[in-house]
C-alpha cells in the first residue's frame, strides 16, 4: 500500500501539477492513515464507511488537528482511493461518499499600515541586509505576494515595460498550484528593488543558476551549507528566514504579534485594495486568487470605507442627541 501511496503522489506531482507543500500534506495524512489502519486493525483495500470516518473524526481530532486541516485529510484519502479504483486495485471507491468536516472561515488579519510602516522603517538602509529585507517587505506589503512566491523569485522574474512614458517594472511570480501571473510594482516597490538589486554587495555573490539565470533574494548566513557549496540555488533565501526576520522586526517595531508574519502583508495588500474600490475580478487577479470568494473576505476588513459610509449615512448624526454638543465640539 505505500508503494501505491507514492505512485499516487508522484502522479499528482508529475502530471497534476500539485506543488511540493501539497504533496507533503498528502504524504503525512495518507502515513497516518496507514498507521491507523496497522493498529485499529483495519484492511487498507477494504475499509468501511465507518472506519474512514474514525479517522477523519475522532483519529484526527485527538491529535488536536482543527478541521481545516481534516479537510486535506479528506482530501488526500477521497483522491488517494479514486485513484486506486480507477487503477483497478479496489472494486469501489470507498471514499465515495466520505465527508468533509465543517469548518468556519476565518477572518484573516491584517497588518495595520501604521505597523506597516513601523516594519519598513526598521529596515537599516546604510546595510545591505536592511535594504534586502526592506525589499521583501515592500514586495509583500505593496504587491500581496505570498511567501513561496518571494522566495521562488529569480532576476528574470522582473519584467520591464513602459507605461505613460516611463520604463515600469513588473514582477512575473508563480504560486499556489503553479499559477503564473504579473504583478505592476508600485513606484516605492520598484525603488526599493533597484536599490537592493544595484547595491555593490550583491554583485561579489554568485547566485547564478545552471540555466544562467540568478537568485534574486538572497541568504547571508546558511550554516547548513558548506562554504564551498553556498553558491546558485544554495544562495537562495528560505522561507523560515523571512519569516523569522518579519517576526524579529516586527516585534521590535512594536507590530502586535499576531501581524508579526508574512500573510499579515498580503492580508494587507487586499484590505488597501477592498478600501479604494477595487473591482473583485482586478483584486482577484492581483493577488492570484483561484476562488472569487476568497478574494471577497477582504471586503469585510474594509473598515475606513465602511467608516465612512456609517459616518455619512448613520441616523444619529441627523438628529440631536444628548451628545450633540460633545461631538461638535470634538470636531472642532
Amino acid at each position: 500500500m505505500q508503494i501505491l501511496v507514492n505512485e499516487w503522489l508522484q502522479f499528482k506531482q508529475l502530471n497534476e501539477g500539485r506543488s511540493a507543500e501539497t504533496i507533503k500534506k498528502y504524504r503525512y495524512y495518507l502515513t497516518l492513515y496507514l498507521a491507523f489502519c496497522e493498529k485499529s486493525l483495519v484492511d487498507p483495500y477494504e475499509p468501511k464507511q465507518l472506519q474512514l470516518e474514525q479517522f477523519t473524526g475522532l483519529f484526527l481530532h485527538q491529535m488536536k488537528l482543527v478541521p481545516q486541516s481534516r479537510r486535506t485529510a479528506v482530501a488526500a484519502l477521497r483522491g488517494f482511493y479514486e485513484y486506486l479504483f480507477n487503477k483497478g486495485h479496489t472494486h469501489v471507491n470507498f471514499t465515495a461518499s466520505l465527508p468533509y468536516p465543517a469548518s468556519s472561515q476565518k477572518i484573516p488579519v491584517a497588518m495595520g499600515l501604521r505597523y506597516f510602516e513601523q516594519l519598513l522603517q526598521s529596515c537599516d538602509l546604510e546595510t545591505f541586509i536592511g535594504i534586502r529585507d526592506a525589499a521583501i517587505i515592500a514586495l509583500m506589503g505593496g504587491c500581496g505576494l505570498r511567501l513561496a512566491g518571494i522566495v521562488s523569485l529569480n532576476l528574470s522574474n522582473i519584467v520591464s515595460y513602459e507605461h505613460d512614458g516611463v520604463e515600469r517594472l513588473a514582477i512575473r511570480v508563480v504560486e499556489k498550484g503553479k499559477k503564473e501571473r504579473q504583478v505592476p510594482l508600485p513606484m516605492e516597490v520598484q525603488l526599493f528593488l533597484r536599490v537592493y538589486i544595484g547595491h555593490p554587495d550583491l554583485r561579489h555573490i554568485d547566485r547564478t543558476l545552471p540555466n544562467g539565470d540568478q537568485v534574486l533574494f538572497i541568504s547571508t548566513n546558511n550554516r547548513r551549507v558548506k562554504p564551498w557549496d553556498y553558491y546558485g540555488e544554495n544562495r537562495r533565501i528560505s522561507p523560515r528566514t523571512i519569516q523569522k526576520m518579519i517576526h524579529k522586526r516586527g516585534i521590535a517595531a512594536g507590530v502586535p504579534t499576531n501581524q508579526a508574519h508574512p500573510h499579515a502583508l498580503r492580508h494587507l495588500t487586499g484590505t488597501e485594495y477592498a478600501e479604494e474600490d477595487l473591482d473583485i475580478i482586478t483584486r482577484q487577479t492581483l493577488l492570484g486568487h483561484s476562488d472569487p470568494k476568497t478574494t471577497e473576505i477582504y471586503t469585510q476588513l474594509a473598515l475606513r470605507k465602511l467608516t465612512k459610509q456609517v459616518d455619512k449615512g448613520n441616523p444619529l448624526g441627523k438628529i440631536t442627541t444628548a451628545v450633540t454638543p460633545l461631538l461638535n465640539a470634538l470636531k472642532k
